[in-house]
Order: C-alpha cells, then structure tokens, then sequence
C-alpha cells in the first residue's frame, strides 16, 4: 500500500489538469495511479496508501460523477481505510467551498486523515458561457496542484502516510 491513488472528474478539462499535474510531481517520488472518478473501484481504494481526491464545483459541491464515485464505493470500503492520508483539490468557478465541505465530510466518514486544507484553484467562470468552455490552465497555476502531488509522494516514499 504505498502507492497514491488520485481520483478525478471533469467535465472542462479544468480538474484533470489539475490531477495530471499532481500526478506527475508525484511520480517522481513513487508509485502514483490516476484515475477517474468513472472508472475507480473499491479495490483501488484498499490498494492505496494515500489518497487525492479532485473534482469541479457544480451548483455549489461536488460534480454528479465525483459525487456517484463515493455513492458506489463508500459502503464497501467502510472501516477499511481508518486514518490513511488525503488531500483534495477543488476546481471553482467562484469559491469551491461548498464542494469542499462535501468531500471532508465524506472523508471523515472513511475516517480518513486530511494532510493539508483544501486546494481550491478558481477559474472566475461566471456565465454560462465560460462555465461550460474547455478550460486552460497556466502552468504557474497549476504549480500548488503539482506542490502537492509531489508532497504526498514524498510522504509515502518516507513512510509518513
């Protein structure tokens, strides 16, 4: 169980950046696998050592996709990850705090251990317009999300998590 296993959503293109960038940084320092929130299972939860968790703000908390993730494997892996590290990264269009709230809440429920406060990069989308566009991000704002992938590899290389 030492890898990191990073579990996004995105609808933009905003949060997978920001999960392949952390992605990267951590593979320098270990064992990392990335997947989406669609196609991640319990078995990749208990394979784990330490978790990174990064979805869109929709309406408020936490995407459709990232929200079903934790519905389908919440259950299974109850009282199974007690105290394993985690960090999670929110992709906004206005503060993220809602989304961020939501996924806490779902990690206490796993008892789950939360190394650092929440990430929460904002893209100042506001219309419908720029909500529903194909985001970029600039790589000097993508520099936290890479900060704190290749923090929670260094963690689990060093044995921390």
């Amino acid at each position: 169980m030492s890898n990191l296993l990073i579990i996004y959503h995105s609808r933009t293109g905003g949060s997978q950046q920001m999960a392949e960038a952390a992605a990267q940084a951590a593979r320098a320092e270990g064992d990392v696998v990335l997947l989406t929130a669609q196609d991640a299972e319990p078995a990749d939860l208990l394979q784990a050592g330490a978790y990174l968790f990064c979805a869109p703000e929709n309406l408020a908390s936490l995407s459709g996709q990232m929200k079903e993730f934790f519905d389908r494997c919440y259950y299974p892996v109850l009282g199974q990850l007690n105290g394993r590290a985690y960090a999670q990264m929110i992709c906004a269009g206005s503060d993220g705090s809602g989304a961020a709230r939501q996924l806490a809440r779902i990690a206490q429920g796993w008892r789950l251990r939360e190394i650092q406060p929440p990430l929460i990069l904002c893209t100042q989308a506001q219309t419908p317009e720029a909500i529903l566009t194909e985001k970029f991000i600039a790589p000097a704002e993508l520099e936290p999300c890479s900060e704190l992938g290749r923090a929670m590899g260094v963690g689990l290389a060093m044995g921390m998590f």
